[in-house]
């Protein structure tokens, strides 16, 4: 074998190691980058999962809004990148508890009987305005000190939350998308598409309780999302007990007559 024969098959040796180097290289990161997806959404390979689906509040029992409809879609494709599965389930159906299987609930309280429990169990800090009655408050998150009043075409609000119930119920958490509007679902399901890496890497596995405002939607639909704050710690703090008024305080201290 003279010298360029044999410097051609060294080259092609060391062609092949690199690439199969550098195969290997791109496989580990793969591999590992779906892990952590995974991780972060309890999705091991081949789970299950539940996509707890809302209702029009203002139509049939059974209708869904259109804008709902593609937030199940987009929460179904990040399911099936994780290489899991999924059972969907109307609102008022998925009658079990949580933490045995990771959940996506769509829908604010007003049309999703889930989140409503989710958000006296789970986020004792959080209050939506449910009243059917037109009024300034109608859809209005309070959560704390601080209310998000519903602003329709201009500023729409969403909580988007991770909720971890700790080991004794498992180690499945709940992800909630409560909207003041079905766009804004659509929204929060978008952002959490988009930014997973991002909440992983300052969250983890912990809990995490965000409020979202979606600008303009009239004009520009669900992209255009702020976050406005973490609230988590608000969140999670029962909210005070509404102090007796003076008249009900006179009432029970007054003594009664003989």
């Amino acid at each position: 074998m003279n010298d360029d024969v044999r410097n051609i098959v060294l080259g092609l040796i060391a062609a092949g190691i690199s690439a199969a180097l550098g195969w290997l290289t791109r496989t580990y990161l793969w591999k590992r980058k779906l892990r952590r997806k995974q991780a972060f959404f309890g999705l091991p390979e081949n789970s299950e999962s539940l996509l707890v689906v809302n209702r029009n509040a203002a139509g049939p029992e059974l209708a869904v809004m259109r804008h709902d409809v593609f937030a199940l879609l987009e929460l179904a494709a990040l399911i099936k990148e994780c290489r899991a599965h999924a059972q969907v389930l109307p609102h008022d159906t998925a009658r079990q508890g949580f933490g045995e299987r990771t959940e996506f609930c769509v829908g604010g309280p007003a049309s999703n009987r889930r989140t409503a429990a989710h958000l006296a169990s789970l986020l004792p800090g959080v209050q939506v305005n449910v009243d059917a009655e037109p009024g300034p408050d109608r859809g209005a998150f309070r959560i704390g000190s601080e209310r998000h009043r519903l602003e329709p075409g201009r500023a729409e609000y969403v909580l988007l939350a991770r909720l971890s119930v700790g080991d004794s119920h498992g180690n499945r958490p709940v992800f909630l998308f409560c909207g003041q509007t079905a766009v804004t679902n659509q929204a929060a399901t978008r952002y959490l598409a988009r930014n997973h890496e991002r909440l992983a890497r300052k969250h983890g596995r912990n809990s995490f309780v965000l409020l979202l405002k979606v600008v303009n939607p009239e004009a520009y639909g669900p992209d255009v999302v702020e976050l406005v704050a973490d609230v988590t710690r608000a969140a999670q703090t029962p909210l005070p007990s509404p102090e007796p008024s003076a008249d009900s305080a006179s009432s029970t201290t007054r003594p009664a007559r003989s």
